[in-house]
């Protein structure tokens, strides 16, 4: 045990359960019985290059603020998508983080973030390694995307999954009303990996409705096979509610709705994806002649709180805790994974090398997936049905929910 300060920050898009993550951090810093003060990274390591941060022992100063936090959406603290340069080529950055680190007495460093964010852990581990720093480094996973290698599932997905489920069921009842023959095309985030897609299927197990296809992008997308698709679902109904993941791929690696993007990329060369939903519809509008229209979900499917599972939120704040008690017992270059457990539903938290898990990613398998690659199987409902049990108490004033804020 390292008596001393830790730092945490915040990384990547936000979810409807990140800040239940930073609950848990603190939380768990607060309980430590070694960590003095807390401070909050302002806009992740981007943030702390420029000095910016806070002392979360002045803001949090109780179970109200606590709680409020863990349900309030997106990053309390900001967040950033900083590449930083591999250790062993550039220094720069990484000597002014560890200057502010030995300033701060900073001996715990907790990152909340996906795979991107993964990737500064190790690398932050790796020249801590290299300059024989006792600084010790933990990742805290999230991601709606459900893509992290080495865990179970993610937090912050099962609060996604469940908005998704919500949205889809919904749909499927208002296109039910009319007996023209109509499709409704819904895209659904999800760049290299359909979980989120796959979660659309859910109210097929719950209320006998579901989607009638399903395409995720472990499977190649063919638009011969997809209209085909259509014209066999018009046989059984007037109605057709498909689910289409943004990242969907043609057989030469170009996404569907690539031509529809300028081509610009993020720092870590993901392409800006949106349009598939658009560039199906009129597809299918040139080649079916039907009445179609698409819907893209976009920003709601990682911040709408206000319909967040309560397993999500807990399982948040619980990984935040462990991420904090492990370090306290001397781990480091880790990221806190859950590992479900036989029988009924439960998970624990184990710690995972961050090398294993930075830059890899967590694909459907293609078990899950149907022989035509059109819909996902029983199997697949079953392994996500779990994530989105239980509902919220959330605080409202005059009809709307409160949220926590951290002035930045």
């Amino acid at each position: 045990m390292i008596k001393g300060n830790a730092i945490v920050g915040q990384s990547g898009g936000p979810t409807a359960a990140i800040n239940a993550t930073l609950a848990g951090v603190v939380r768990g810093a607060y309980e430590s019985g070694c960590i003095d003060k807390i401070y909050g990274a302002l806009n992740g390591v981007a943030g702390l290059l420029e000095d910016n941060y806070c002392v979360l022992n002045d803001i949090l100063t109780g179970e109200n603020e606590l709680k409020l936090l863990e349900n309030t959406p997106a990053a309390a603290l900001g967040s950033c998508r900083m590449k930083l340069p591999d250790p062993d080529k550039d220094t720069a950055p990484f000597e002014k983080l560890f200057e502010l680190f030995e300033k701060l007495d900073i001996k715990y460093f907790f990152y909340i973030g996906g795979n991107d964010s993964m990737d500064t852990v190790d690398k932050l581990s790796r020249y801590a390694k290299k300059i024989c720093s006792d600084l010790r480094v933990m990742g805290v996973p999230k991601t709606i995307d459900n893509d992290l290698c080495g865990t179970d599932h993610t937090p912050g997905f099962g609060s996604a999954a469940k908005f998704i489920a919500t949205v889809m069921q919904e749909i499927i009842r208002d296109t039910a009303v009319y007996t023209v023959e109509a499709v409704t095309i819904v895209e659904i985030m999800g760049r290299d990996a359909g979980w989120l897609t796959a979660a659309s299927a859910l109210p097929r197990k719950v209320c006998g409705v579901a989607p009638d296809l399903v395409y995720l992008p472990e499977v190649v997308f063919d638009y011969d096979k997809f209209f085909e698709d259509i014209q066999k679902a018009f046989e059984k109904k007037p109605n057709i509610v498909v689910a289409v993941s943004e990242g969907i791929r043609l057989a030469d690696g170009r996404y569907v709705g690539e031509s529809t993007q300028s081509g610009a990329t993020d720092v870590f060369g993901h392409k800006y994806l949106a349009g598939t939903g658009k560039m199906l519809e009129n597809a299918v509008k040139e080649k079916l002649g039907c009445k179609v229209r698409s819907v893209e979900l976009n920003l709601p499917q990682r911040c709408a709180s206000h319909i967040a599972s309560r397993c999500d939120l807990e399982e948040s704040v619980s990984v935040g805790r462990a991420a904090v008690a492990c370090a306290v017992r001397g781990e480091s270059a880790k990221m806190m994974c859950f590992e479900r457990e036989d029988g009924e539903y439960s998970v624990k938290c184990i710690a995972r090398d961050i090398s294993e898990i930075a830059n890899k990613i967590k694909y459907v398998p293609r078990e899950y997936i149907t022989e035509r690659g059109n819909n996902v199987t029983d199997e697949c409902v079953d392994y996500l049905l779990p994530l989105i049990n239980g509902e919220v108490s959330i605080t409202y004033k005059d009809g709307l929910p409160v949220h926590f804020v951290i002035e930045r």
